[in-house]
């Protein structure tokens, strides 16, 4: 299957504060975020034309910005609006949004107090991170030889560019290996996430996801957590084990992209998709569009 680039595509990007054609959002390859990670981000869906937690998704934006110390030079309520006109123009109504703000060529080195910070906003069709057929059966995690790093030599609450390379790594080594993602331990041997999404862990009806002591505490991630409250689940936020996992009934991971995927395989150890990882999809299917989710039976 070919692969079509992505600075090669039809489209409009909004991009510090207009809107330019796609091909045209560019910048110069000597810019401090490419060189020195200065860079931050966010993934969104539209479903049905409705930005979900578009708020949610900006504050946590401008939270990124502050623990990375960049100074925004738009409001939230601007870049909300924004990202609803990307939506417009280009005429989309289920689509995947990425807003990122990176600083910009006026300075190179370490130093980077003279930057300014720039801001795009660009949104695509993108259906599931997984096919129908994996998300029904299940996805296979590999263990990641590479560790999540501990807060204090991190900027652990930010989604912030520079913390993706491991993850990048640690998918390809996955891959390479014949599965589709990797399950990253943190720096304690704990099991906390997949590459991108957060993990949850079923035992005896009960929920268990990991405290996010020293990764991104996700906003579906979040949402599920409700979700799983209204439905009438048990559910715990504490340290989840490797042998945790091997005893588990169910397992699933949940993140913009990813959504509420099941997972079937984890090394060597095999899973059921099973009734809460069912019910909670399902949950979080309606909700996002706006459909009776509090009805579907736990």
């Amino acid at each position: 299957m070919s692969i079509i680039p992505f600075d090669d595509r039809d489209g409009t990007i909004w991009f510090d504060g207009h809107m330019v054609p796609w091909r045209d959002a560019k910048i110069h390859v000597i810019n401090h975020g490419l060189h020195y990670a200065s860079c931050i981000f966010e993934g969104e869906r539209a479903y049905e034309g409705k930005i979900f937690k578009s708020h949610e998704h900006t504050a946590r934006l401008f939270k990124s910005a502050s623990i990375m110390g960049m100074n925004v030079q738009f409001t939230p309520e601007m870049l909300n609006q924004a990202k609803e006109d990307v939506l417009k123009v280009n005429n989309l109504v289920n689509a995947y949004l990425r807003p990122v703000a990176w600083r910009g060529s006026e300075q190179m080195g370490i130093g980077a107090r003279q930057t300014r910070t720039h801001v795009a906003i660009a949104a695509w069709e993108w259906p599931s991170y997984f096919s129908p057929e994996l998300r029904e059966k299940g996805i296979n995690l590999k263990t990641s030889s590479w560790q999540k790093p501990a807060p204090n030599t991190a900027l652990t609450e930010a989604k912030a560019a520079g913390l993706y390379m491991i993850n990048t790594l640690s998918k390809h080594q996955a891959e390479e290996a014949g599965y589709h993602d990797a399950l990253m331990l943190d720096y304690r041997g704990y099991a906390v996430e997949a590459t991108g999404a957060n993990l949850f862990r079923i035992k005896d009806g009960v929920i268990r996801t990991p405290k996010t002591d020293c990764f991104l505490n996700g906003i579906t991630r979040q949402t599920v957590i409700q979700l799983a409250s209204e439905l009438g689940f048990t559910l715990e936020e504490d340290f989840i084990t490797v042998e945790d996992l091997k005893s588990a009934d169910e397992v699933f991971i949940t993140g913009t992209a990813a959504e509420v995927t099941a997972i079937g395989k984890i090394d060597d150890t095999n899973y059921e998709v099973g009734p809460v990882t069912r019910s909670l999809r399902e949950a979080y299917e309606n909700l996002v569009r706006g459909l009776p989710y509090k009805t579907i039976a736990a």
